[in-house]
């Protein structure tokens, strides 16, 4: 009887993580914002650089940062937390030293940048250019 339990837990489908649903993005949002804050920390990002890269306005922003804001984030700013996470997770891997946390501040000639710095870029092209940012430092770093 335990093998046939067994087997159905098996092959029974696990529901993938979505961002679209709320209890995915109640359960991940506080440990998202922590991560965000601490990013936003090590890039020297201000205010309006860390409000806009994770689609918030400054005064929401101000809020995360002082552990004030208590709601869930919404699917595009999970999102983006999510890049910005992933992008400077792949900085540390690729770069041994502190060029992992001023990289995305330094202008870049690269075509997604077109001579801005990574934030700046991101800023303006918002989840597309931030999605395609950590997909450029991943395929650096070899791992796509």
């Amino acid at each position: 009887m335990a093998s046939l339990v067994q087997a159905q837990t098996m092959d029974a489908p696990v529901e993938p993580q979505n961002f679209a649903r709320a209890e995915d993005r109640v359960r991940l949002s506080a440990p998202a914002l922590r991560a965000f804050r601490a990013l936003a920390g090590q890039w020297a990002l201000n205010n309006a650089e860390a409000a806009a890269l994770l689609g918030v306005s400054e005064s929401t922003w101000d809020r995360i940062k002082r552990a004030k804001w208590d709601q869930p984030l919404s699917q595009d700013q999970l999102t983006r937390a999510s890049a910005a996470i992933g992008l400077y997770k792949g900085l540390h891997l690729l770069f041994v030293d502190d060029n992992a946390d001023r990289w995305p501040k330094r202008a870049n000639a690269g075509p997604i940048f077109r001579s801005k710095s990574p934030v700046e870029a991101m800023i303006e092209g918002g989840i597309p250019v931030m999605l395609e940012t950590r997909l450029l430092v991943d395929a650096v770093r070899g791992g796509l």
